[in-house]
């Protein structure tokens, strides 16, 4: 079975976030894909199975199946585009998420995504000992959004991980306005054993609608600072966040056969 190792969110190998992707005939034990995606240990790896014009689309964590990735969604569009159907313009998926497009167009990839929303809570001094300083806002989804003064307080936070552990929220992230661009980010995972993910499409459903609030504006250019770094455009179109980016193969490989499941 050939697997597909595409950094996500960026140009360039080594950046962005590394996702595998496995484009398959059929599906295959659920726990042979968990046991592959605990073996990759990349914060996801993505399956695909065509049925017709669309794709069946499934995210695994190193510990568990998660209902939303971006960065992955994108290497497999990434895979799709120039490995499957070279060509391609126009992808469809089916997830848990329901239907997610993907547009190409001059090696940039555009992604239909649902919109998060932005269900303000009270800071609480949980979160300030968790990341080690006090949020000015915090907004709670499937994510936890937690919304900092300044850049340099996002870029050189230091959570503590078990003390996020004890927040809401599937990913911990933080963010502000930023200098060169116009927020920046960071996302934490630690219920998915992720300590840190270095670019998250799906928590900047949460993020561009924020900023697109904030600053007035429908088009944000996000900058996630870990310390693989990475770029996402996302435009607000009411209840939908498109969110492109580019993606840069890293290597391609075979998962030996003979496993009971093949």
């Amino acid at each position: 079975m050939r697997q597909y190792i595409v950094d996500a969110f960026t140009d360039e190998v080594f950046k962005g976030n590394p996702a595998a992707v496995c484009i398959l005939d059929n599906w295959l034990d659920d726990a042979f894909m968990q046991n592959i995606a605990k073996e990759n240990n990349f914060s996801e790896t993505a399956f695909a199975v065509k049925k017709g014009q669309i794709y069946d689309l499934r995210w695994f964590t190193p510990k568990a199946e998660i209902d939303f990735c971006g960065h992955a969604t994108l290497g497999t569009a990434f895979v799709i585009a120039n490995y499957i159907e070279p060509g391609c313009s126009l992808i469809t998926f089916h997830t848990m998420s329901g239907e997610i497009t993907v547009e190409t167009a001059d090696g940039l990839f555009t992604m239909d995504f649902p919109k998060y929303q932005l269900h303000e809570i009270a800071v609480t001094d949980k979160m300030a000992e968790a990341i080690g300083v006090r949020p000015i806002a915090a907004y709670l989804d499937r994510d936890l959004l937690l919304v900092l003064d300044s850049e340099d307080a996002v870029t050189f936070l230091k959570p503590d991980q078990p003390l996020m552990q004890k927040l809401e929220g599937l990913c911990i992230a933080v963010t502000a306005q930023g200098k060169d661009f116009d927020c920046v980010s960071r996302v934490f995972a630690p219920e998915l054993d992720v300590i840190e993910d270095p670019v998250t499409g799906s928590t900047h459903c949460m993020i561009i609608p924020y900023w697109a609030e904030r600053l007035n504006k429908s088009r944000i250019t996000a900058f996630q600072a870990s310390e693989r770094t990475g770029i996402l455009y996302g435009e607000l179109q009411n209840d939908r966040v498109k969110i492109s980016g580019k993606a840069v193969l890293f290597g391609i490989s075979e998962i030996l056969e003979g496993y009971p499941f093949f």
